[in-house]
């Protein structure tokens, strides 16, 4: 960002919505940090990486509706997906799919991946793009607050976004484990 300016940071940010595992939670406080000192103003900051989310995730929604129930269906046996749990999944996420898109941006990991079940959904494009906006902005503008408040000291606080990911990719495998269990369980 420091060579690129604004453009290195819309690219980043379209890179991590597009899938590419680029931690906004280290990215986006260095940009604060770049307010901080000068070479960046807070809300062109904030909006050019909302803008990067948005493009970047509908790379991925467009993935999913292109592609991703083919691939479920084909190859979801090998991670323990069968059919019907992609119907029970796209019946829930056609009731809950704009609380799904909005909230899963403000949390760490899912709010890259949440694209892929809205494209196999086949989600309304106009709705996911406006809840997937309005749902990365505050997640944008806090981290980017952030860094412009703790200055040149933000390398001191970069392990701490991290926890947020181990938290995530805990609950991940924990489910993991749990729904391998339980279709153990169910073949015996």
């Amino acid at each position: 960002m420091t060579v690129f300016g604004y453009t290195g940071l819309f690219l980043l940010s379209l890179l991590e919505s597009a899938g590419i595992l680029i931690p906004s939670e280290v990215v986006l406080p260095f940009a604060g940090f770049l307010v901080a000192s000068g070479q960046f103003a807070l809300w062109p900051a904030v909006l050019l990486a909302t803008l990067g989310n948005v493009l970047g995730s509908m790379i991925l929604f467009w993935i999913g509706i292109s592609g991703g129930r083919w691939i479920l269906e084909r190859y979801g046996k090998y991670v323990f997906i069968h059919h019907s749990e992609i119907e029970k999944g796209e019946l829930w996420f056609s009731r809950h799919g704009v609380k799904a898109v909005f909230w899963g941006r403000l949390m760490p990991i899912v709010r890259t991946f949440i694209s892929l079940p809205a494209g196999v959904s086949r989600m309304d494009f106009k709705k996911f793009s406006l809840y997937t906006a309005l749902g990365a902005l505050p997640w944008n503008f806090a981290l980017v607050y952030l860094g412009f408040k703790t200055g040149q000291n933000w390398n001191l606080f970069r392990p701490y976004f991290h926890i947020f990911d181990y938290i995530i990719v805990a609950l991940v495998v924990i489910f993991i484990i749990r729904y391998f269990l339980k279709n153990r369980d169910h073949k015996h």
